[in-house]
């Protein structure tokens, strides 16, 4: 490959919640985009349909498809560099289809598959999140048993998602804001589309080939108190708290409903009540 030609790299679930942060910088950053997503059915979502135009109008590469389809599947890896999965949790087993269809096809230079949350090899937690970190990590272990050359982002929360999930800032109205444990448990929030742009970065950077990359810029880490604050002060606005207990928040773990929201609890966790420790194969971003 030329020094100047920029590698070609496939989204995975390139409609999803993360994928379409993740196509749109791989676009902006310069790179030939192409997009694996669900085949169009009669009953497919009108927002999927809106994302397929405008991703081609980006000049994207859309590829119809599913994970069980593997001749299909290798065939779209054979045209890239790089394939960057953003599966959803319910599909993380998924992606051992994707390893078997990059060993076969031969060619990839990097793999990035979908995490983005904190390190799983070096924290644990109560079900069901347990059960997610263990899927991720079967994952890695596929991926390295296979010989493929990865990179394992480490974003910890999405920002916006959290943003959103915590304050409500749409309702206008709503002056009331629920505060879980003592609101004081720090988390590094970033914003899902720099977590896109830095994956599309770490995807052709040497430093981080077969490694792990922590995304942690020290000015986002915040906790729900520190973000109650923030917002008191832009709105103008002071928020009636009310506080859910550590231990009700236990209880309420044994509901799948709940996983993402332990997942930015269990998370805080780690980063409050001991050193967050990076493992030696690891590189920390602080931005």
């Amino acid at each position: 490959m030329m020094a100047c030609e920029k590698s070609k790299i496939l989204i995975i679930g390139a409609t999803g919640y993360l994928g379409k942060y993740m196509l749109k910088a791989s676009v902006s950053l310069g790179h030939p985009t192409y997009a694996y997503v669900r085949p169009i059915k009669p009953k497919t979502d009108s927002s999927k349909l809106l994302l397929h135009k405008e991703f081609e109008a980006m000049g994207a590469t859309i590829v119809q498809g599913e994970l069980d389809d593997h001749e299909k599947l290798v065939i779209a890896v054979e045209q890239v560099d790089v394939v960057i999965s953003t599966v959803a949790v319910p599909q993380h087993l998924e992606q051992l289809k994707l390893i078997k269809a990059i060993k076969d096809a031969g060619n990839i230079k990097r793999f990035i598959p979908s995490e983005f949350g904190n390190e799983v090899d070096r924290v644990s937690g109560l079900p069901p999140f347990e059960a997610l970190l263990d899927n991720k990590r079967k994952i890695r272990r596929a991926i390295e048993a296979a010989g493929i050359p990865y990179t394992y982002v480490s974003a910890n929360s999405f920002g916006a998602y959290f943003v959103d999930y915590f304050l409500h800032p749409r309702e206008k109205t709503n002056h009331q804001v629920t505060v879980y444990g003592t609101g004081e448990a720090k988390a590094v929030l970033n914003y899902e589309e720099d977590v896109a742009t830095y994956t599309i970065k770490a995807a052709t950077d040497p430093r981080v080939a077969n490694r792990v990359i922590v995304y942690r810029p020290q000015g986002n880490i915040v906790s729900q108190l520190d973000l109650i604050s923030s917002w008191e002060k832009k709105t103008g606005c002071t928020f009636t708290r009310s506080y859910v207990p550590e231990e009700e928040i236990l209880k309420l773990s044994e509901s799948k409903k709940l996983i993402f929201f332990l997942l930015f609890f269990l998370c805080s966790e780690v980063i409050s009540k001991r050193k967050y420790l990076i493992p030696n194969n690891s590189l920390s971003l602080s931005l």
